[in-house]
């Protein structure tokens, strides 16, 4: 088989993005990696044919490229994934995998090809409109607050004239997904302060043509116990492993 992994440009695989993206159909966190230029990227061509394209960036330091977190194939090369991926790390010199556990197909080659595998974060997706009141609280934006074309902030609930919780939600990654952020004031957690935020901007994200999303470290049991009472449910997982070679 004439299989060449060719270091190359974005707009040489931004086709084949597009359709990983909407093959994907979901909020995808390593997206801002091809934004921010802290990618470098792969065409895979099996007999002179394109059949896909592969990323890495920095796990730790952006500008060691060490990391695989994109990997796709079109479906009648599928079938190659295994001899295609271990070139890819060969070429690449990889010696990680990070991937969302949705992303089916990259998620097998981490099974198949890595070790030491452990889950570092949740993924959430929105599944459920609340309709949490607190009597005496308002929301709303800060004028003060600048926000930015990827970041959204400064929204905060107001009781009695004081702050008790903020946020915002990022747009760095792929549209039209937006990435809710929050904190809730120390000494007042634990009052459904994070839950109604969390209702809140998710209103303001619908409002602007978005679909709210939501991730938290898997150890934060309290920000995954409020994203579900918020609507949200779990919909897969930031997974990383080492490469054997």
């Amino acid at each position: 088989m004439d299989l060449k992994v060719i270091k190359t440009t974005l707009e040489e695989i931004r086709a084949f993005r597009n359709v990983f993206l909407h093959e994907s159909n979901f909020q995808f966190i390593y997206n801002k990696c091809h934004d921010y230029g802290w990618a470098d990227v792969y065409l895979f061509t099996l007999e002179g044919i394109k059949a896909g394209y592969g990323a890495v960036w920095g796990a730790n330091k952006r500008e060691d490229r060490d990391a695989i977190f994109e990997f796709y194939l079109t479906p009648p090369f599928r079938k190659f994934s295994n001899i295609v991926f271990r070139e890819f790390y060969s070429v690449s010199h990889a010696t990680l995998i990070e991937c969302q556990s949705n992303d089916l197909l990259l998620t097998s080659m981490l099974y198949e090809s890595a070790n030491n595998i452990q889950a570092e974060a949740i993924l959430f997706e929105d599944h459920d409109q609340t309709q949490f009141n607190i009597k005496g609280v308002i929301f709303y934006k800060q004028k003060q607050e600048q926000s930015s074309t990827r970041d959204i902030g400064g929204f905060v609930l107001e009781q009695n004239g004081e702050v008790v919780a903020s946020g915002g939600f990022m747009l760095n990654y792929n549209i039209p997904y937006a990435d809710i952020y929050m904190e809730v004031k120390e000494g007042e957690r634990q009052k459904g302060y994070g839950s109604l935020i969390i209702q809140e901007l998710k209103k303001e994200i619908y409002m602007m043509g978005r679909i709210p999303a939501a991730r938290c470290n898997i150890n934060n049991q309290a920000s995954k116990a409020t994203l579900l009472k918020s609507g949200f449910i779990v919909c897969g997982l930031i997974l990383k492993g080492n490469l054997g070679r």
